[in-house]
């Protein structure tokens, strides 16, 4: 069976395996920790295990590599990318900084490792408000890359942020009609959105928070069901939670019920048992530019 195949080279390797969230459900059942960018940052930056294997996508990897230089980071499949980094090339946003030269930057987590070179402070969406808010009211800041999450924040703190223009394809390309279509025929749903969604759909929620944080609400609520506006991964982590409750993925297409990151699906156990095998492929950073990125990651973690 993988599963034992894959625990077994764990063990042997002293490896440890984190995993996204929106993962599939066998990669989550083999995960030592499962969590969101913010929990996954705070558990690789005290990994206890010469290798770590990182089920998600490049950046987080990069962001794992960053904290723990040292050690050996692989990712099993280099394919798995995001949207929403790529929408922020560093050396167009290194361009688009000089027109802010005094501004404080924040850049989402959701960026590669030499945009968080360029950064003050890296943010998640689950300590993104606190962060923001800790910064002096008439502080000028720059937002990147996620143009949704940074309205969303500015809207909640009367802030003026200066945002990029970039975008997660997952959580943009949800509608405010697809919501309407089923809260109609679940009137009493409660709506749980992710910050990454479009203004006009978060108007629509009943809760806004990250992928953790819409998690713990559902498990506190008790309302018996919920349409739920982010990647479809969530939905495994919140039905094993709440076996009693019923949920509805916002849909990116009337063809199915779905709203998936193709990218993290890229992550499947026979991936994950090759490459702790032959520990490839390797995440490979420059130490200049780890250096670098460190810092801004590191002013997260004091923050959060």
């Amino acid at each position: 069976m993988m599963k034992n195949k894959i625990a077994a080279l764990k063990k042997q390797k002293n490896a440890i395996i984190l995993a996204h969230y929106y993962t599939l459900p066998e990669v989550q059942d083999v995960a030592d920790y499962v969590g969101d960018s913010l929990g996954l940052s705070q558990k690789a930056a005290s990994a206890n295990a010469d290798i770590i294997l990182f089920a998600g996508v490049h950046f987080m990897a990069e962001t794992a590599k960053i904290l723990n230089p040292d050690k050996k980071v692989i990712i099993p499949d280099l394919a798995a990318g995001c949207s929403l980094a790529d929408s922020c090339p560093a050396d167009e946003f290194a361009q688009f900084l000089k027109k802010y030269p005094d501004h404080t930057v924040l850049s989402y987590i959701n960026c590669s490792a030499k945009v968080k070179t360029l950064s003050d402070i890296i943010v998640t969406s689950g300590n993104a408000l606190k962060i923001v808010n800790s910064l002096p009211v008439d502080a000028k800041i720059v937002f990147a890359p996620d143009r949704n999450l940074g309205a969303y924040i500015n809207k909640e703190l009367n802030r003026k942020m200066v945002l990029w223009d970039g975008a997660c394809h997952v959580h943009n390309r949800l509608t405010a009609d697809s919501v309407f279509i089923l809260k109609r025929k679940y009137p009493d749903a409660k709506v749980l959105a992710h910050p990454e969604c479009q203004g006009t759909l978060l108007a629509l929620a009943d809760f806004i928070g990250s992928t953790t944080a819409m998690i713990n609400f559902v498990s506190k609520d008790n309302n018996p069901s919920y349409i739920v506006a982010t990647e479809t991964g969530i939905l495994y982590e919140m039905q094993k939670n709440n076996p009693d409750k019923t949920f509805y993925v916002v849909n990116n297409l009337e063809i199915c019920n779905c709203n998936d990151c193709e990218y993290m699906k890229y992550n499947t156990l026979d991936k994950i048992y090759q490459s702790l095998l032959s520990e490839q492929p390797e995440l490979i950073l420059d130490e200049e530019i780890m250096k670098a990125a460190r810092k801004p990651i590191l002013k997260m973690l004091e923050l959060s």
